[in-house]
């Protein structure tokens, strides 16, 4: 069973760096590559957006949302293409990082919390 799941987080990973690539191929549908785009640069984030140490929510996106984007993407995409993206990705070895989706993800975090602050503080719900 250890060793089931080991492989399945490998083939996860290793398919998150084959949509990286389908996202930048151009023979990608532009359905496809705008999907499997989000999808990488949200795996491949350094930031969360719903952070982990959130009981059960922080690992949501973690064990379904990236999952199932993952598998959108992967219908979306030629499967000979998807095949040739994915020996690729092996043969970098490296994962690579999204910082433009860390900085999106920081922009939500900070415009929740300046909504959370007119919310409650400017409508007066909190008073300090």
């Amino acid at each position: 069973m250890s060793g089931r799941l080991k492989d399945w987080a490998r083939r996860l990973k290793r398919d998150v760096v084959a949509l990286w690539l389908a996202a930048r191929d151009p023979r990608t549908p532009i359905g496809a590559k705008l999907l499997a785009g989000a999808v990488a640069a949200y795996a491949l984030s350094p930031i969360d957006l719903i952070p982990d140490f959130i009981p059960v929510l922080g690992y949501i996106d973690d064990l379904i949302i990236v999952p199932a984007g993952i598998w959108l993407s992967l219908k979306l995409i030629p499967a000979a293409l998807m095949d040739e993206l994915r020996v690729e990705a092996d043969r970098r070895g490296e994962r690579p990082t999204s910082r433009g989706a860390m900085f999106v993800i920081v922009l939500v975090w900070v415009a929740l919390a300046y909504g959370a602050y007119l919310l409650f503080v400017d409508r007066g719900l909190i008073r300090y």
